[in-house]
């Protein structure tokens, strides 16, 4: 299958101006070959595409975003989630995903459940990545390096996971959180 750029890149050409001449000089190729590619009746080899992308300051997504794979999906029953218990912890794995390619680092996605009083993180240290997590039911304390943060119900927490963190469940009744962590930890693997 062959996959025509030109009328995107000449869109983007003339929203910003530029004349042919401009972008050729820019890319480093030929006035010539940036009219036949904007025409389609050239495909251009990957270097050249790349150059075109860099010279019009454009997303190489933007490029490609009409031409998609069918990606497969990951469906987890509910009866079939993985799940482990720590005292007082109850930690479902609702999805993990990790890519075998450099910078996409992947992403697990859990439902915790933490009794009155109990708590999850370690206090002492952190871990490399970020973490996203959405009160759904209960009163929680986040306590991250020297902060102390209170959460409710319908409140969430953004954070880079390299310093100490902590979650604590400070009301009477269980504490349910949504939870992503991007790298995987791998609390499934470690236990």
């Amino acid at each position: 299958m062959r996959y025509w750029f030109g009328e995107k890149i000449r869109a983007v050409r003339e929203r910003r101006a530029l004349t042919l001449r401009e972008v050729a000089d820019r890319a480093g190729v030929s006035e010539s070959l940036v009219s036949q590619i904007e025409r389609n009746r050239v495909s251009p080899a990957i270097d050249t595409l790349l150059a075109l992308a860099d010279a019009l300051d454009l997303d190489l997504e933007y490029l490609f975003e009409d031409y998609r794979r069918d990606r497969s999906v990951r469906i987890t029953r509910s009866y079939e989630r993985d799940s482990f218990t720590k005292p007082g912890v109850i930690y479902e794995r609702l999805a993990r995903f990790e890519e075998p390619v450099p910078g996409r680092e992947g992403i697990e996605v859990y439902r915790i459940t933490l009794e009155p009083g109990a708590k999850t993180g370690n206090a002492a240290y952190g871990h490399p990545g970020w973490e996203v997590g959405l009160v759904e039911a209960g009163k929680a304390r986040l306590v991250l390096g020297n902060h102390t943060y209170e959460l409710l119900p319908g409140d969430s927490a953004g954070f880079q996971a390299g310093s100490p963190h902590g979650l604590f469940n400070t009301g009477p009744e269980p504490l349910r959180v949504f939870w992503i962590i991007t790298p995987p930890k791998g609390e499934f693997e470690n236990r």
